[in-house]
Protein backbone atom coordinates (compact mmCIF):
# COMPACT_ATOMS: atom_id res chain seq x y z
CA UNK A 1 0.00 0.00 0.00
CA UNK A 2 1.03 3.51 -0.87
CA UNK A 3 0.65 5.92 2.09
CA UNK A 4 1.14 9.87 1.29
CA UNK A 5 1.42 11.90 4.11
CA UNK A 6 2.27 15.73 2.99
CA UNK A 7 -1.71 16.69 3.05
CA UNK A 8 -3.06 14.79 5.75
CA UNK A 9 -2.64 15.24 9.57
CA UNK A 10 -2.06 12.58 11.85
CA UNK A 11 -5.93 11.71 12.74
CA UNK A 12 -6.16 11.25 9.17
CA UNK A 13 -3.30 9.01 8.75
CA UNK A 14 -4.91 7.22 12.03
CA UNK A 15 -8.28 6.45 10.63
CA UNK A 16 -5.96 5.16 7.58
CA UNK A 17 -3.62 2.94 9.17
CA UNK A 18 -7.04 1.33 11.28
CA UNK A 19 -8.98 0.64 7.62
CA UNK A 20 -5.13 -0.92 6.30
CA UNK A 21 -4.99 -2.95 9.45
CA UNK A 22 -8.34 -4.02 9.32
CA UNK A 23 -7.82 -4.91 5.65
CA UNK A 24 -5.24 -7.42 6.42
CA UNK A 25 -2.57 -4.82 4.97
CA UNK A 26 1.00 -5.44 6.36
CA UNK A 27 2.94 -3.74 4.04
CA UNK A 28 2.94 0.24 3.94
CA UNK A 29 5.56 1.96 1.38
CA UNK A 30 5.98 5.39 3.41
CA UNK A 31 5.91 8.34 0.80
CA UNK A 32 6.14 12.43 1.30
CA UNK A 33 3.59 12.39 -2.03
CA UNK A 34 3.96 15.43 -5.12
CA UNK A 35 3.06 18.72 -4.76
CA UNK A 36 0.10 19.69 -5.91
CA UNK A 37 -0.67 23.27 -5.67
CA UNK A 38 -4.65 23.09 -6.15
CA UNK A 39 -4.20 20.71 -2.87
CA UNK A 40 -3.22 22.61 0.71
CA UNK A 41 -0.49 20.70 2.21
CA UNK A 42 -0.57 20.19 6.53
CA UNK A 43 2.04 20.82 8.88
CA UNK A 44 1.87 17.24 10.72
CA UNK A 45 4.09 15.38 7.97
CA UNK A 46 7.00 17.63 6.03
CA UNK A 47 9.10 14.34 4.73
CA UNK A 48 8.40 11.11 4.25
CA UNK A 49 10.96 10.08 7.40
CA UNK A 50 7.92 11.97 9.54
CA UNK A 51 5.75 9.60 8.10
CA UNK A 52 7.68 6.67 9.02
CA UNK A 53 8.54 7.85 12.55
CA UNK A 54 4.92 8.42 13.47
CA UNK A 55 3.65 4.84 11.58
CA UNK A 56 7.02 3.20 13.73
CA UNK A 57 5.76 4.34 16.89
CA UNK A 58 1.55 3.55 16.02
CA UNK A 59 1.54 0.63 14.21
CA UNK A 60 2.94 -2.80 13.39
CA UNK A 61 3.15 -2.42 9.86
CA UNK A 62 6.34 -3.42 7.57
CA UNK A 63 6.90 0.05 6.09
CA UNK A 64 9.22 0.55 3.22
CA UNK A 65 10.37 3.83 1.86
CA UNK A 66 11.91 5.19 -1.52
CA UNK A 67 14.87 6.11 -2.86
CA UNK A 68 16.07 7.65 -5.68
CA UNK A 69 19.29 6.09 -7.55
CA UNK A 70 19.40 9.11 -9.66
CA UNK A 71 18.65 11.55 -6.77
CA UNK A 72 15.37 13.21 -6.33
CA UNK A 73 13.99 15.96 -8.65
CA UNK A 74 14.24 18.39 -5.28
CA UNK A 75 17.37 17.00 -4.12
CA UNK A 76 20.46 19.11 -3.51
CA UNK A 77 22.89 16.23 -4.47
CA UNK A 78 23.95 13.15 -3.87
CA UNK A 79 25.44 13.68 -0.48
CA UNK A 80 21.94 15.27 0.90
CA UNK A 81 20.12 12.69 -1.19
CA UNK A 82 21.72 9.83 1.15
CA UNK A 83 21.50 12.23 4.23
CA UNK A 84 18.06 12.08 4.04
CA UNK A 85 17.85 8.54 2.90
CA UNK A 86 19.54 7.43 5.94
CA UNK A 87 17.28 9.59 7.82
CA UNK A 88 14.06 7.22 7.04
CA UNK A 89 16.11 3.98 7.55
CA UNK A 90 17.08 5.33 11.27
CA UNK A 91 13.48 6.31 11.42
CA UNK A 92 12.27 2.40 11.09
CA UNK A 93 12.22 2.17 7.20
CA UNK A 94 13.12 -1.89 6.79
CA UNK A 95 13.79 -2.03 3.20
CA UNK A 96 14.00 0.82 0.53
CA UNK A 97 11.91 0.71 -3.25
CA UNK A 98 14.02 2.51 -5.76
CA UNK A 99 12.28 5.07 -8.41
CA UNK A 100 12.34 3.61 -11.89
CA UNK A 101 15.73 3.56 -13.85
CA UNK A 102 17.11 2.40 -17.20
CA UNK A 103 20.58 2.09 -16.85
CA UNK A 104 21.40 -0.48 -14.15
CA UNK A 105 24.74 1.15 -13.50
CA UNK A 106 23.24 3.88 -12.07
CA UNK A 107 21.46 1.44 -9.48
CA UNK A 108 24.35 -0.35 -8.80
CA UNK A 109 26.42 2.96 -8.05
CA UNK A 110 23.92 3.88 -6.11
CA UNK A 111 23.53 1.22 -3.34
CA UNK A 112 27.43 1.06 -3.31
CA UNK A 113 26.61 4.91 -2.10
CA UNK A 114 24.37 3.30 0.33
CA UNK A 115 26.43 0.90 2.15
CA UNK A 116 29.36 3.55 2.11
CA UNK A 117 26.33 5.90 4.47
CA UNK A 118 25.93 3.32 6.67
CA UNK A 119 22.47 2.15 4.90
CA UNK A 120 22.20 -1.48 5.10
CA UNK A 121 18.64 -2.09 4.57
CA UNK A 122 17.71 -4.24 1.47
CA UNK A 123 17.82 -1.87 -1.55
CA UNK A 124 14.73 -3.13 -4.22
CA UNK A 125 14.91 -2.42 -8.05
CA UNK A 126 12.14 -0.46 -9.44
CA UNK A 127 11.50 -1.42 -13.36
CA UNK A 128 9.01 0.12 -15.48
CA UNK A 129 8.42 -1.75 -19.14
CA UNK A 130 8.34 0.79 -21.41
CA UNK A 131 4.63 0.18 -23.44
CA UNK A 132 3.56 3.59 -24.60
CA UNK A 133 6.06 6.64 -25.41
CA UNK A 134 4.01 9.14 -23.99
CA UNK A 135 3.40 8.11 -20.93
CA UNK A 136 7.40 7.03 -20.15
CA UNK A 137 8.00 10.36 -21.27
CA UNK A 138 5.82 11.53 -18.18
CA UNK A 139 6.89 9.66 -15.96
CA UNK A 140 10.71 10.48 -16.58
CA UNK A 141 10.03 13.80 -16.13
CA UNK A 142 8.17 13.87 -12.94
CA UNK A 143 11.03 11.49 -11.51
CA UNK A 144 14.00 12.68 -13.51
CA UNK A 145 15.55 9.24 -14.94
CA UNK A 146 17.53 9.73 -18.11
CA UNK A 147 17.47 7.81 -20.96
CA UNK A 148 20.23 6.16 -22.16
CA UNK A 149 20.33 6.22 -25.82
CA UNK A 150 19.50 2.78 -27.06
CA UNK A 151 16.59 3.18 -24.73
CA UNK A 152 15.82 6.24 -26.55
CA UNK A 153 16.67 4.76 -29.75
CA UNK A 154 13.93 1.80 -29.05
CA UNK A 155 11.53 4.54 -28.51
CA UNK A 156 12.11 6.78 -31.43
CA UNK A 157 11.50 3.71 -33.61
CA UNK A 158 8.61 2.13 -32.54
CA UNK A 159 6.81 5.41 -31.14
CA UNK A 160 4.43 4.93 -33.91
CA UNK A 161 4.00 0.96 -33.93
CA UNK A 162 2.13 0.44 -30.51
CA UNK A 163 2.62 -3.91 -30.58
CA UNK A 164 6.16 -3.11 -31.66
CA UNK A 165 7.19 -0.55 -28.96
CA UNK A 166 5.15 -3.65 -26.39
CA UNK A 167 7.51 -6.13 -27.51
CA UNK A 168 10.89 -3.82 -27.54
CA UNK A 169 10.13 -2.50 -24.09
CA UNK A 170 9.36 -5.51 -22.31
CA UNK A 171 12.53 -6.97 -23.61
CA UNK A 172 14.26 -4.25 -22.99
CA UNK A 173 13.29 -4.36 -19.37
CA UNK A 174 13.67 -8.30 -19.48
CA UNK A 175 17.21 -7.45 -20.13
CA UNK A 176 17.62 -4.97 -17.40
CA UNK A 177 15.90 -7.45 -14.75
CA UNK A 178 17.90 -10.66 -15.67
CA UNK A 179 21.05 -8.64 -15.41
CA UNK A 180 19.71 -7.08 -11.91
CA UNK A 181 18.91 -10.90 -10.81
CA UNK A 182 22.05 -12.21 -12.20
CA UNK A 183 24.10 -9.64 -10.02
CA UNK A 184 22.01 -10.52 -6.81
CA UNK A 185 19.55 -7.74 -5.86
CA UNK A 186 17.20 -7.62 -3.38
CA UNK A 187 14.53 -8.70 -5.30
CA UNK A 188 12.77 -6.41 -8.26
CA UNK A 189 10.13 -3.62 -8.00
CA UNK A 190 7.62 -4.22 -10.95
CA UNK A 191 5.90 -0.78 -12.32
CA UNK A 192 3.16 -2.46 -13.97
CA UNK A 193 1.05 0.55 -14.20
CA UNK A 194 -2.16 -1.70 -13.33
CA UNK A 195 -1.47 -3.66 -16.48
CA UNK A 196 -1.62 -7.40 -15.46
CA UNK A 197 -0.38 -8.57 -18.96
CA UNK A 198 2.86 -6.54 -17.95
CA UNK A 199 3.29 -8.36 -15.02
CA UNK A 200 2.32 -11.69 -16.89
CA UNK A 201 4.80 -11.04 -19.36
CA UNK A 202 7.38 -10.12 -16.74
CA UNK A 203 6.75 -13.47 -14.74
CA UNK A 204 6.65 -15.54 -17.76
CA UNK A 205 9.94 -14.01 -19.27
CA UNK A 206 12.00 -15.06 -15.88
CA UNK A 207 10.13 -17.89 -14.28
CA UNK A 208 13.30 -20.41 -15.41
CA UNK A 209 16.03 -17.69 -13.33
CA UNK A 210 14.18 -17.56 -9.97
Amino acid sequence: MHLTCLCYDRTEIDQFSKELAAEGIQNVLALRGDRNPDIPEKKDFAHASDLITYLKQTSDFCIAGACYPECHPESEGRVEELRHLRQKVDAGAQVLLSQLFFDNNYFYRFVEDCRIAGIDVPVTPGIMPVINASQIKRMVTMCGASLPQRFERIIHKFEGNKQALFDAGMSYALSQIIDLLANDVDGIHLYTMNNPTVARKICEGIKHIV
